[in-house]
Order: C-alpha cells, then sequence, then structure tokens
C-alpha cells in the first residue's frame, strides 16, 4: 500500500486542490494522511472526509515589519521539529504540497529524509513559502504557461490544478428552485470570497438596482459580509458560503464576476462560464492576482478589470459586455487544451516513487 501526505494550508485555495485529487488518490492504491497547521481552515475541510489529521506549529514569514517577525522563526523551526517526528512516524512514500507557510517544514523535512516531495503552484509567480521549497522539491507542478520558465527546468511541469470535480455535476434547475429565481432573465453569480471582499461586495450593490432590469443576482459575499438590508429583493439572493449547492449555483449562472485567486478562476474556466475578474490590487497583496488575471485574458478566457477602474458606470458596462460577448468567452475556454490536472498530477507521483513501490 502506497502512503501519501498531502500538506497544505492557511487558505481554501492551498486546500481544494488536495482534496480534488483525494478520490483518484484512494482510487489509485494509496493510503492518505494530512499535515497542516494546529487550528487552520485546513483542518476542518480536512477532518470532515476522514482522513487522518496531523497539526503543526506554523510561522508566516512577512516581507514586511511586523513584531510576530520575531516569534515566528521559532514556530517554524518547532514546525520542522514536529513535521520530521511525523514523517518518521508514519512513514510516507511521498509528499504532495499544494503550499502556505504550514508546508515549508514538511516539505524541507521530507528531504532530509530522503522522502519525495512534489509541490505545486497556482498563481503565475511562486508565492514565498513555494520559494522556500523549490529546492527541496523533487518536482514542481505549475498552473499557467508562463510560470514554467521561471522555475528550475529539469523539476517543472505545466499541470494545470486539479478541479472538485463534483462542481462539473451542477443541475440548473435545483439551482433555479434554491435561489427561488425564474427564468425570465439570465442570472450573474457574484463571488466576493473571503480576502478583499468588501470591495467587490460594495461595488455590486451600488449598481445592484439597475442591474436588477436585466439580471438575476446570486451573491456569494463572504463571511459577515451580508447586507441585511436588501433581503427580499426581488431577483438577489447573497449567502456568506456556499458548499453543497455550489455546483448548481454554478449551472444556473450565465457569467460570473470574480476575484482572480488561480483556483477560482480554474475552476470557472473549467466550468466554461464567461467571466469578469477584479484581481486584488497589488496595494493589498503581492499583484499575483493581476498576472493570473492578465493571463487568462491574454488567453481569451476572461475580461479584467482592475479595482482602481472600477466606477459604478464602467463595472455595468463591463457586465453587459461580458454578457453580449459570452459564446466568444465560451468558445475561447472550450478550445483552450485543458489537461486532466487529476491524472497528469497522479502521474507525476506515480513517477517520483520508488520503483518498488
Amino acid at each position: 500500500m502506497k502512503h501519501i501526505i498531502l500538506t497544505g494550508g492557511g487558505t481554501a485555495g492551498h486546500v481544494t486542490p488536495n482534496i480534488a485529487l483525494i478520490p483518484k488518490l484512494l482510487e489509485n492504491g494509496y493510503t492518505i494522511s494530512y499535515i497542516g497547521s494546529y487550528e487552520g481552515i485546513e483542518k476542518k475541510l480536512i477532518e470532515e472526509l476522514g482522513i487522518p489529521y496531523y497539526g503543526i506549529s506554523s510561522g508566516k514569514l512577512r516581507r514586511y515589519f511586523d513584531l510576530k517577525n520575531f516569534s515566528d522563526p521559532f514556530r517554524v523551526l518547532k514546525g520542522f521539529s514536529e513535521a520530521k517526528k511525523l514523517l518518521k512516524e508514519q512513514k510516507p512514500d511521498i509528499i504532495f504540497s499544494k503550499g502556505g507557510f504550514v508546508t515549508v517544514p514538511v516539505v524541507i523535512a521530507a528531504k532530509r529524509l530522503k522522502i519525495p516531495a512534489v509541490i505545486h503552484e497556482s498563481d503565475m509567480t511562486p508565492g514565498l513559502a513555494n520559494k522556500l521549497c523549490l529546492s527541496s522539491a523533487t518536482k514542481i507542478c505549475c498552473n499557467f504557461p508562463e510560470t514554467v520558465d521561471s522555475l528550475p527546468k529539469d523539476k517543472a511541469v505545466l499541470t494545470g490544478t486539479p478541479i472538485r470535480q463534483e462542481l462539473m455535476k451542477g443541475d440548473p434547475e435545483a439551482g433555479r428552485a434554491f435561489c427561488g429565481f425564474d427564468s425570465d432573465k439570465p442570472v450573474l453569480m457574484v463571488i466576493g470570497g473571503s480576502l478583499g471582499a468588501a470591495s467587490v461586495n460594495e461595488n455590486i450593490r451600488k449598481i445592484l438596482p439597475k442591474l436588477l432590469q436585466d439580471f438575476q443576482v446570486v451573491h456569494l459575499c463572504g463571511k459577515g459580509k451580508m447586507d441585511e438590508s436588501l433581503s427580499g429583493t426581488k431577483g438577489y439572493v447573497q449567502y456568506e458560503y456556499i458548499k453543497k449547492e455550489l455546483p448548481d449555483l454554478f449551472a444556473l449562472s450565465d457569467i460570473v464576476i470574480s476575484r482572480a485567486g488561480a483556483n477560482a478562476i480554474c475552476e470557472i474556466s473549467a466550468l466554461r462560464k464567461p467571466n469578469l475578474l477584479i484581481p486584488l490590487s497589488a496595494k493589498a497583496s503581492r499583484g499575483d492576482q493581476i498576472l493570473n488575471a492578465r493571463s487568462f485574458e491574454r488567453q481569451g478566457y476572461s475580461m479584467v478589470l482592475e479595482e482602481e477602474e472600477i466606477t459604478e458606470e464602467s463595472l455595468l458596462s463591463a457586465i453587459h459586455t461580458l454578457y453580449d460577448n459570452r459564446q466568444t468567452y465560451i468558445q475561447a475556454m472550450s478550445s483552450g487544451g485543458h489537461v486532466d490536472s487529476i491524472q497528469k498530477i497522479i502521474d507525476i507521483l506515480e513517477g517520483c516513487l520508488a520503483p518498488s513501490k
């Protein structure tokens, strides 16, 4: 029996691709364990699946001054010690890391113990955590064609991002019934997300009366970001977070507005949903969402509207333009040569295992 340890955490984007791999790993005869932080979002998501979960100490490595910069290195060292001990106890055959700072001690400990580690980078440019893991990785999977050139040539493989297969099985009529919508107007889905959601939510709500003249709107606005004054508005529904019904809501939607986190936009693209991306501003991030969005724009998959460019008029105009040209975007995504990322990553894992496995 092959034993794989998955690791990744800090945000849902560092966990959902791991979750997408799990059914195929089980089908291929793997025993699966997971290493994450003590109480990160990954703990709840993985334990719900019945996968054995082990928490280790995790610290954030910041590029800016913060008092925690003095204490977090000790948390990282503690995490390395805990990861090394766990790997010795669990004796995995291979590690798959999706990124986030909790993965750094796991991948480095794996190299020390001569356990192959495959890491995955979703964004156009590697984040700091994955940068620290590059020298310890056996292979580096990436999502964008442009990323391959910036990685070690003997390690980099273009795989795309694993997509949760349940998203492909939505029922539009179940989504319509769930939202209480009719079939008279097209449906716009707005994914505010968690990181920097306030700006997207606020701009959508400003133009809502005009939007509702032509669209029905399903708004996933993030935890604690509901606007109760809009409850009961005809043609508009809002939810903090949707899990079970998400495939149905995607199936129902004609167009989508989203931030430009790599996993989110890969899911939208795989579902062939015409989309308007509003990347998180470079003032609030390292600029990776802007690069992600511009890559998808170049490939003809997405429209892009940067946060600094948003006015009520520009946002409303972009939504109508997207809807009017939706078939062009569907065509580009349909002919974009999407690979079976899950199978490709499984093949890479198999290739990295010792010959006896």
